[in-house]
């Protein structure tokens, strides 16, 4: 704790606090103290105990991924609110862990937006990596329905999740960009030059050419 309190820099804490995550630490010295340190899943869990959100995010590069149980990430999804936080939990370690698909299931059905989000999250990783046995017709139903109005961070996991079926899976590609040009969710989400607008509709279209080309 010592040595991340001595990592804080102030400009980088206020770049942080702009996308909602309080901490300071730049995460590429965050990432070269956690190599010198390799997997300690004690550390981890001491870390995680701590609430400090530098400590978390170090945690979540330590840890061994299938150690934690069904519950503990249950636990760790519903307090690791900072986005940087939830981001690396969902993508470095619940995605890791012999309970995602069990949890996806659980969490897209969940109240709380954030926890949803983190379901809908690990449903963009199975519509990418392992669609077979997914409703796509049937999620596709549920983001037309849901997206509009869903809280930010929900919104923005379900526009992945339709710009994945869109990118991944061409017989459902017109639908996926008609919904996205009904709803136009982030159609006007600042976007810097040269990097893919996160409208799905023209998120769409630049993978596909991406990938024909």
């Amino acid at each position: 704790m010592a040595e991340l309190a001595g990592l804080e820099d102030a400009k980088a804490r206020a770049v942080n606090e702009r996308h909602g995550d309080d901490h300071g630490v730049n995460l590429g010295k965050l990432r070269a103290l956690a190599k010198r340190l390799g997997t300690r899943q004690e550390l981890a869990y001491g870390l995680w105990e701590t609430q400090d959100t530098a400590a978390r995010l170090l945690a979540l590069l330590i840890c061994r991924p299938k150690a934690f149980t069904r519950d503990e990430l249950d636990a760790m999804v519903r307090e690791g609110r900072p986005p940087k936080v939830h981001d690396w939990l969902v993508n470095y370690v619940v995605k890791k862990s012999p309970h995602a698909d069990e949890l996806r299931l659980a969490w897209m059905e969940d109240p709380d937006p954030v926890v949803a989000g983190a379901g809908w999250a690990l449903t963009t990783e199975r519509v990418a990596k392992k669609p077979e046995g997914l409703d796509l017709a049937g999620l596709l139903d549920v983001i037309e329905a849901e997206m509009k109005d869903a809280p930010a961070r929900l919104q923005w996991a379900m526009n992945h999740c339709l710009a994945r079926i869109g990118i991944d899976h061409a017989e459902h590609r017109a639908r996926a960009i008609g919904i996205g040009e009904r709803l136009e969710v982030l159609k006007d989400y600042p976007t810097s030059p040269g990097c893919t607008s996160p409208f799905a509709p023209a998120w769409i279209a630049e993978m596909v050419r991406r990938e024909a080309g």
